[in-house]
């Protein structure tokens, strides 16, 4: 479900969650339904990465439903589709090292300047009551001039009112708890040429 959210400063795009299909919530919103991706697309991506477990002969009856790289049923995609998808719709995808902190990710943030479209994140869930533990992807972006969290578990999307003081904290609390954070860039860089 998607929904269109007036936050005083223009609409926003925000998909809710369904499923364990946050991941296609997620690029979703980070690219504001610009490009947007469908659940067919994601599957196909899924289906066409490569798995160590080609070749092999032995038929497993589980693997129609747990893919190497989704679930058939729920979704639940892994970082490789994450990649794969927005690598097709030209972004690309960095690592943060997260033993360096929320400062240096504040600098590397403003280090990417115009480059960085926004930030996807990766944390550690509970849900039924905390029977059920699981990972959720989420975007954050900066969108009017403003950076919010387009988590797809929220009704609509949550502006950081604390500016990067409350950025800081969220990432503080997303490195303290081993989340993964990944900034997403506008354009594939090149390799250099190998002149200095």
């Amino acid at each position: 479900m998607a929904t269109d959210t007036n936050n005083g400063s223009g609409n926003l795009y925000h998909e809710r969650q369904h499923f364990q299909f946050c991941l296609l919530h997620c690029l979703n919103n980070l690219l504001q339904g610009e490009n947007s991706f469908s659940r067919n697309e994601l599957n196909s991506i899924a289906d066409g990465l490569p798995t160590d477990l080609e070749g092999r002969n032995m038929p497993n009856p589980l693997s129609l439903i747990f893919k190497p790289h989704r679930n058939a049923i729920t979704g639940n995609y892994d970082a490789n589709v994450l990649i794969s998808a927005l690598n097709s719709r030209n972004k690309e995808v960095v690592w943060f090292d997260r033993r360096n902190g929320a400062e240096t990710l504040l600098t590397e943030i403003a280090d990417y300047g115009d480059r960085l479209l926004g930030i996807i994140v990766n944390i550690s869930t509970r849900k039924w009551l905390g029977m059920w533990q699981a990972r959720h992807w989420v975007a954050i972006r900066k969108l009017q001039g403003v950076w919010y969290n387009l988590d797809s578990d929220h009704t609509t999307p949550v502006c950081f009112v604390n500016g990067e003081d409350g950025l800081r904290d969220y990432f503080n609390s997303v490195i303290s708890s081993d989340g993964v954070v990944l900034f997403v860039l506008n354009g594939v860089s090149t390799l250099s040429n190998g002149s200095c």
